[in-house]
């Protein structure tokens, strides 16, 4: 019998440690790259920006871009999703069915995703849809948060993260996602982005739906 893990509350923001000056000055710099880097791909285009223009408009070193981008296409793609989705999931109750497990992560991340400057969303989801080299690392950083949810869903329910089963459930989730952005973006962002999340998830929880004969 596999073994579920006891379900762990989120630390609400108040619970969370201090950051250090340190960790502050991190954040605070990584914020400023993305801010150049999104300003000068509105005023001249994603191929047009240079990582030496992003470092000038930012105040920092070409250097320290790298430092914590290692591509131009990283600065695009980062976020703090991967961490949030491997946290819900894990405070998630034991024996809770899977799909609604995913319904309420899925959902946080984009109450998350809400929170940023809208604009901004929008800007990212275009990029990966129109740049090639944008969407071929978005492609690359699937494997690492697959890695991630994988880890986190082999924990809660007490599976192997390297069984087949467990590979293949990761990646199908990561891609749907990855759909449902791309979707959305195509289609001039029309239509409610919890909506199509939830579309997505019924597809994979009971596959495609059947015309009526």
């Amino acid at each position: 019998m596999n073994r579920m893990t006891a379900a762990r509350s989120p630390l609400s923001p108040a619970e969370r440690p201090r950051l250090g000056l340190r960790e502050r000055k991190k954040i605070k710099t990584r914020e400023a790259i993305r801010t150049a880097t999104y300003a000068l791909i509105r005023e001249q285009g994603y191929d047009a920006t240079t990582v030496e223009q992003i470092a000038e408009r930012a105040e920092v070193s070409p250097s320290t871009v790298f430092r914590y981008f290692p591509t131009k296409e990283d600065i695009v793609l980062t976020d703090e999703y991967d961490a949030l989705i491997v946290e819900e999931l894990r405070a998630r109750p034991a024996g809770e069915p899977w799909m609604e497990s995913m319904r309420h992560v899925m959902h946080k991340a984009l109450e998350a995703n809400a929170g940023e400057d809208p604009e901004v969303v929008r800007l990212r989801t275009q990029l990966t849809v129109q740049v090639p080299a944008v969407r071929s690392r978005m492609f690359e950083s699937m494997s690492e948060t697959g890695r991630l949810l994988r880890g986190a869903l082999a924990e809660h329910y007490g599976l192997d993260p390297d069984a087949l089963e467990v590979r293949v459930y990761a990646m199908s989730l990561i891609g749907g996602l990855m759909e449902v952005s791309m979707y959305w973006a195509e289609n001039d962002f029309g239509g409610d982005l919890h909506d199509l999340m939830d579309r997505a998830l019924t597809v994979m929880d009971r596959g495609l739906p059947r015309e009526n004969r």
